[in-house]
């Protein structure tokens, strides 16, 4: 006869198979489920200044400051499986030898979208009109819905940012960065869900699952700030000095 020891290993190997088998359908089950994602990406403004972009920097060297415009709906990205998203965006620029080295590419903003059921984390995305509330919670239900990062009614994964400063700043590995052109900011995003394989953004359509429509703004570094000044100062005194040589 079988041992209890036996009989528990026999319980276990049953409980985990059919716990393995559960999962992989509802990993699956997703390819099902259409997904529409649409974003507009805008630039706002980009300047070039020259200092230490982080802290920890040991000399000035130019780096990019970059504002955006951000209207997004990702909301069909998230199901029964979805865990939460992670959303990011990029700069790719022109590498300061584009016959020898590939793009850049530099992430200056992101954020994690997670679902109802999902655990909080530090660097959760907060609903416009959650944010700009300064009233202090006074009971249970009010603490409990003040650590939602949208309001009552509202879908995960609807994002609204305007004129929003990155969380990152843009360096070079050459230190320099100004008046370089065909950059491109670009909407990312990563789907982490609660059992499966991680799914990345795409353009492609496959299946029911459309690609991102939207989400690409091209643009220019400008030259470094207080250059065009310097250049307009100098080619006014210059002018002036000739003007003031000249014969009447």
């Amino acid at each position: 006869m079988h041992n209890n020891l036996t009989r528990i290993q026999n319980v276990f190997g049953f409980f985990t198979s059919v716990a393995f088998s559960v999962a992989a359908v509802i990993a699956v089950s997703v390819v099902l489920i259409p997904q529409t994602p649409s974003a507009s990406l805008q630039l706002r403004n980009v300047q070039v200044v020259k200092g230490r972009p982080h802290y920890y920097s040991t000399q000035r060297e130019e780096y990019a400051h970059v504002k955006f415009d951000l209207d997004a709906d990702l909301s069909t990205l998230f199901n029964w499986n979805t865990k939460q998203i992670f959303a990011y965006i990029t700069a790719s620029y022109p590498s300061s030898d584009p016959s020898t080295i590939p793009r850049s590419e530099a992430i200056i903003w992101d954020a994690v979208i997670p679902a109802a059921n999902a655990p909080a984390h530090p660097n959760t995305y907060i609903h416009p009109s959650l944010s700009k509330s300064n009233a202090r919670p006074k009971t249970k239900a009010d603490r409990l819905a003040a650590q939602k990062p949208y309001p009552p009614g509202k879908e995960p994964g609807i994002l609204k940012l305007a004129s929003q400063k990155p969380k990152y700043q843009i360096n070079d590995v050459s230190g320099r960065i100004a008046e370089r052109a065909n950059a491109t900011l670009t909407l990312h995003w990563n789907v982490q869900p609660w059992v499966g394989a991680l799914v990345w953004d795409s353009r492609k359509t496959y299946g029911r699952w459309q690609g991102l429509r939207g989400g690409m703004a091209g643009f220019d570094f400008p030259a470094l700030k207080g250059t065009e000044v310097k250049k307009e100062e100098l080619r006014t005194e210059t002018g002036g000095e000739r003007n003031r040589g000249s014969p009447a």
